[in-house]
């Protein structure tokens, strides 16, 4: 996480004990328990598989895994990418993915305050725009990114994925 990862002022939200930051490398093991909030289907990586990606994603010029540490655990995260770009004057664009929250801390506006970083982030590299998929058909789901500031039916959205 090189690129502006140290620049990302560490946001104190209302509740107490609560911090917003870049993840640590040492967070991958708390990390990977959160992610099972997120796709309980998927199943575990082995370790090293883990160990490598996690350290490939720390030094990944313009990514920022960023965590909400509630209680001394990590209670949200998002991971948000700055993407170079030739268009729109040369100004990159931010991509959003993995929004979770543990099951135990929702609704109290962890996942607010990731995603709300994660913007920042983007807003602070000059992008002109944040993009995010998700593939919640939850009503609930789809008024909190509304309601976070992103816009719903705007783009048309493809995916296609390896069989």
């Amino acid at each position: 996480m090189r690129s502006g990862a140290t620049s990302l002022v560490m946001i104190i939200s209302r509740m107490q004990n609560m911090r917003i930051e870049p993840a640590k490398s040492g967070d991958l093991s708390a990390l990977l328990q959160l992610f099972a909030h997120l796709n309980a289907d998927d199943p575990p990586l082995a370790s090293d598989k883990a160990s490598q990606i996690w350290r490939r994603l720390m030094e990944a010029e313009g990514t920022t895994v960023i965590v909400a540490r509630a209680a001394q655990m990590l209670a949200a995260s998002c991971t948000v990418t700055v993407v170079p770009n030739l268009t729109r004057g040369g100004r990159s664009y931010a991509l959003v993915e993995n929004v979770v929250t543990h099951a135990d801390y929702r609704r109290r506006g962890l996942g607010r305050a990731v995603l709300d970083a994660a913007v920042q982030r983007a807003w602070d590299s000059d992008c002109y725009k944040v993009m995010l998929a998700t593939g919640s058909r939850r009503e609930e789901t789809l008024r909190f990114y509304e309601a976070a500031g992103f816009d719903r039916g705007t783009k048309t959205f493809f995916e296609i994925k390896r069989r």
